[in-house]
Protein backbone atom coordinates (compact mmCIF):
# COMPACT_ATOMS: atom_id res chain seq x y z
CA UNK A 1 0.00 0.00 0.00
CA UNK A 2 2.88 2.37 0.71
CA UNK A 3 4.18 2.16 -2.85
CA UNK A 4 0.73 2.80 -4.27
CA UNK A 5 0.36 5.85 -2.03
CA UNK A 6 3.80 7.12 -3.05
CA UNK A 7 3.09 6.68 -6.76
CA UNK A 8 -0.36 8.25 -6.55
CA UNK A 9 0.86 11.27 -4.60
CA UNK A 10 3.74 11.69 -7.06
CA UNK A 11 1.45 11.46 -10.08
CA UNK A 12 -1.05 13.83 -8.51
CA UNK A 13 1.62 16.37 -7.58
CA UNK A 14 3.09 16.12 -11.09
CA UNK A 15 -0.32 16.65 -12.68
CA UNK A 16 -1.23 19.61 -10.49
CA UNK A 17 2.23 21.15 -11.00
CA UNK A 18 2.05 20.74 -14.77
CA UNK A 19 -1.43 22.29 -14.84
CA UNK A 20 -0.42 25.31 -12.76
CA UNK A 21 2.80 25.77 -14.76
CA UNK A 22 0.74 25.69 -17.97
CA UNK A 23 -1.74 28.23 -16.57
CA UNK A 24 1.04 30.70 -15.71
CA UNK A 25 3.24 29.97 -18.74
CA UNK A 26 1.89 32.81 -20.88
CA UNK A 27 2.25 35.39 -18.10
CA UNK A 28 5.75 34.25 -17.25
CA UNK A 29 6.71 34.36 -20.92
CA UNK A 30 5.39 37.90 -21.33
CA UNK A 31 7.21 39.11 -18.23
CA UNK A 32 10.49 37.49 -19.18
CA UNK A 33 10.35 38.74 -22.76
CA UNK A 34 9.77 42.28 -21.43
CA UNK A 35 12.54 42.14 -18.86
CA UNK A 36 15.15 40.23 -20.83
CA UNK A 37 13.99 41.29 -24.32
CA UNK A 38 16.18 38.75 -26.04
CA UNK A 39 15.96 35.26 -27.52
CA UNK A 40 17.21 33.87 -24.23
CA UNK A 41 13.90 34.71 -22.55
CA UNK A 42 12.35 31.51 -23.96
CA UNK A 43 15.11 29.47 -22.32
CA UNK A 44 14.47 31.23 -19.02
CA UNK A 45 10.76 30.58 -19.44
CA UNK A 46 11.44 26.86 -19.89
CA UNK A 47 13.67 26.89 -16.80
CA UNK A 48 11.00 28.64 -14.70
CA UNK A 49 8.42 26.09 -15.88
CA UNK A 50 10.77 23.25 -14.89
CA UNK A 51 11.50 24.86 -11.52
CA UNK A 52 7.79 25.28 -10.84
CA UNK A 53 7.15 21.61 -11.52
CA UNK A 54 10.04 20.54 -9.29
CA UNK A 55 8.88 22.84 -6.48
CA UNK A 56 5.33 21.55 -6.82
CA UNK A 57 6.37 17.90 -6.68
CA UNK A 58 8.74 18.41 -3.77
CA UNK A 59 6.05 20.30 -1.88
CA UNK A 60 3.28 17.84 -2.69
CA UNK A 61 5.08 14.57 -2.08
CA UNK A 62 6.08 14.89 1.54
CA UNK A 63 8.53 12.02 1.98
CA UNK A 64 9.07 12.70 5.68
CA UNK A 65 5.31 12.38 6.24
CA UNK A 66 5.05 9.21 4.15
CA UNK A 67 7.90 7.58 6.08
CA UNK A 68 5.60 7.04 9.03
CA UNK A 69 3.77 4.36 7.02
CA UNK A 70 7.00 2.33 6.93
CA UNK A 71 7.26 2.05 10.71
CA UNK A 72 6.03 -1.07 12.50
CA UNK A 73 3.35 0.77 14.43
CA UNK A 74 2.26 2.75 11.37
CA UNK A 75 -1.27 4.08 10.96
CA UNK A 76 -3.62 2.03 8.84
CA UNK A 77 -4.13 3.25 5.27
CA UNK A 78 -7.90 3.36 5.40
CA UNK A 79 -10.01 5.04 2.71
CA UNK A 80 -10.33 8.09 4.95
CA UNK A 81 -6.56 8.34 5.32
CA UNK A 82 -6.13 7.93 1.54
CA UNK A 83 -8.54 10.81 1.00
CA UNK A 84 -6.66 12.93 3.51
CA UNK A 85 -3.29 12.16 1.89
CA UNK A 86 -4.61 12.99 -1.59
CA UNK A 87 -6.08 16.25 -0.28
CA UNK A 88 -2.81 17.13 1.47
CA UNK A 89 -0.90 16.42 -1.73
CA UNK A 90 -3.03 18.82 -3.76
CA UNK A 91 -2.97 21.56 -1.12
CA UNK A 92 0.77 21.28 -0.41
CA UNK A 93 1.55 21.27 -4.14
CA UNK A 94 -0.50 24.41 -4.71
CA UNK A 95 0.94 26.09 -1.63
CA UNK A 96 4.56 25.49 -2.60
CA UNK A 97 3.90 26.64 -6.15
CA UNK A 98 2.14 29.76 -4.89
CA UNK A 99 5.23 30.69 -2.84
CA UNK A 100 7.52 30.05 -5.82
CA UNK A 101 5.33 32.17 -8.10
CA UNK A 102 5.14 34.93 -5.51
CA UNK A 103 8.94 35.07 -5.33
CA UNK A 104 9.23 35.01 -9.11
CA UNK A 105 6.74 37.84 -9.56
CA UNK A 106 8.34 39.94 -6.80
CA UNK A 107 11.77 39.66 -8.41
CA UNK A 108 10.23 40.22 -11.84
CA UNK A 109 8.56 43.39 -10.57
CA UNK A 110 11.87 44.62 -9.21
CA UNK A 111 13.59 43.84 -12.51
CA UNK A 112 10.79 45.55 -14.44
CA UNK A 113 11.20 48.71 -12.38
CA UNK A 114 14.95 48.69 -13.01
CA UNK A 115 14.45 48.16 -16.75
CA UNK A 116 11.92 51.01 -16.91
CA UNK A 117 14.25 53.30 -14.99
CA UNK A 118 17.09 52.45 -17.38
CA UNK A 119 14.87 53.12 -20.39
CA UNK A 120 13.81 56.47 -18.93
CA UNK A 121 17.39 57.57 -18.43
CA UNK A 122 18.36 56.43 -21.91
CA UNK A 123 15.44 58.31 -23.48
CA UNK A 124 16.23 61.51 -21.59
CA UNK A 125 19.90 61.25 -22.59
CA UNK A 126 19.02 60.77 -26.28
CA UNK A 127 16.51 63.66 -26.33
CA UNK A 128 18.99 66.24 -24.94
CA UNK A 129 20.65 68.39 -27.61
CA UNK A 130 24.44 68.24 -27.85
CA UNK A 131 25.57 71.89 -27.72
Amino acid sequence: MFFALLLITFALALGVSALVAKLFDKSIGAILSRIIADDISSAWQRFVRFALIVVGISGGVRIYQLERYLEEDSPNLSPERWTLEVYRTVIETLQSMAWALLLFFLFALLAYVLVRRGEGRRDSFVSKPLI
